[in-house]
């Protein structure tokens, strides 16, 4: 299994060029699937989002198409992701792409579709891969399950460890190598926090930081 997982998306030169060499064709050849699924609850201005798709959209890839599983049939929306070469998941809300990924039936057909495409992730997109969505800070836990009944903890469990995206953004309302510690220290895995111009490229389970700026690694 092949993964980018990606704080901010292609924010840099670097994570571009790793996705290239996951998918291990130029761009000009791949076609890009964009599940924006995550990005349709989350709160405030959306300008991330579009910022996220211009990144993609730079690279010059041959074809994109924009698959939103919630809105679209199980009929409508596969053949559309069995013709991507990487599937991008779009940062956002993690519990409603959890729901949405578990609700539509795409969570268990990934296991087979990845033997042969490149799984993308942005903040939310990376962390639905992680052992399980428990590490979630406890306010986001009471606002999505207030918001949204979402009380269910289970993830992809694609990767033996655990990420948080946006490392000492000064949005973070609490320091962030406090909360790694401690998840490091109660998970007994690892954790990665990723600033936004850093991201992991994993084959395998063979994980490789990609950065242009800082990252942090906390031993579980």
């Amino acid at each position: 299994m092949k993964l980018l997982l990606t704080s901010n998306g292609l924010s840099n030169q670097s994570i571009a060029t790793a996705l290239l060499e996951l998918v291990g064709k130029p761009a000009s050849e791949i076609t890009v699937v964009f599940i924006p699924t995550a990005m349709n609850v989350a709160r405030g201005s959306k300008d991330w989002f579009i910022n996220d798709l211009d990144n993609i959209k730079k690279q010059g890839f041959k074809f994109i198409d924009i698959v939103d599983i919630s809105a679209l049939p199980k009929e409508v929306w596969l053949p559309k992701i069995e013709n991507g070469d990487v599937l991008f998941f779009s940062g956002g809300n993690t519990y409603h792409l959890m729901y949405w990924l578990q609700k539509s039936g795409l969570s268990e057909l990934l296991p087979d579709l990845l033997k042969t495409k490149v799984y993308a992730g942005i903040s939310a997109g990376s962390i639905v891969t992680n052992p399980s969505l428990a590490s979630t800070s406890d306010d986001k836990k009471k606002y999505y399950e207030d918001n949204f009944g979402y009380k269910n903890e289970i993830a992809l469990n694609f990767v033996d460890f655990y990420i948080y995206p946006h490392f000492n953004s000064p949005k973070r309302l609490h320091p962030m190598e406090e909360t790694l510690k401690k998840t490091a220290e109660e998970t007994k895995k690892n954790v990665y926090g990723l600033d936004d111009e850093s991201a992991l490229k994993v084959v395998d389970g063979i994980v490789t930081v990609v950065t242009e700026g800082n990252f942090l690694l906390s031993i579980g």
